[in-house]
């Protein structure tokens, strides 16, 4: 019985060599470009006017391709911005030296339908940071817990190819939920 075990463990453990024939694990790779790469040179901002423009040369034949010889998009968009010292994302903090007002707001720029701002107050650190929501439609919001006041200053094109079409075609527009401020006497709004 022992011997049984040992020799049907041993069958299983061993490699059948000659049965069937050694064939290497290979792929094939089918490539689709889109756009084709007109010359391998590194682009300046000023040259980049097409998305055509952000596609890299690649890395050369053999070798590791480095992140500027690969990225794409607006990852290579920035870069390029970076290499040239321009913050294309402007990812400096908010000014934190005063307090916002209805008259004179902390301005956030943002080239999306929307622009996410954290308040943590004034003075600096004087709360836990709360998102403030800022958009095309709502370009001003008010902290409530300090009642610092951001506004969105729009960037971006003037007309957004990949926004959606609300309330011009099948979807309707995303109605917005209602709060307290929809309650409020319309002579204390702040619009």
């Amino acid at each position: 019985m022992f011997l049984q075990r040992t020799v049907s463990t041993l069958a299983r453990r061993t490699p059948v060599r000659g049965l069937a024939a050694a064939r290497p694990f290979s792929s094939s790779v089918s490539r689709f470009n889109k756009y084709e790469v007109k010359e391998a040179k590194l682009r300046s901002l000023d040259e980049i006017q097409t998305e055509e423009d952000l596609i890299p040369p690649g890395a050369k034949p053999g070798t590791i391709p480095s992140d500027i010889e690969q990225a794409t998009g607006l990852e290579r968009l920035e870069l390029v911005g970076k290499m040239q010292g321009i913050d294309i994302f402007d990812l400096r903090p908010l000014d934190a030296s005063r307090k916002g007002t209805l008259d004179n707001p902390i301005v956030v720029n943002g080239a999306g339908d929307e622009q996410y701002a954290g308040c943590t107050g004034y003075p600096v650190d004087s709360h836990q940071v709360n998102w403030l929501t800022v958009s095309r439609e709502r370009p001003i919001e008010r902290c409530n817990e300090c009642g610092n006041v951001v506004k969105l200053n729009y960037v971006g094109p003037e007309e957004d190819p990949h926004a959606h079409d609300h309330g011009h075609g099948h979807h309707p527009a995303p109605e917005e939920p209602k709060t307290f401020a929809d309650y409020v006497k319309p002579e204390y709004w702040y619009r």
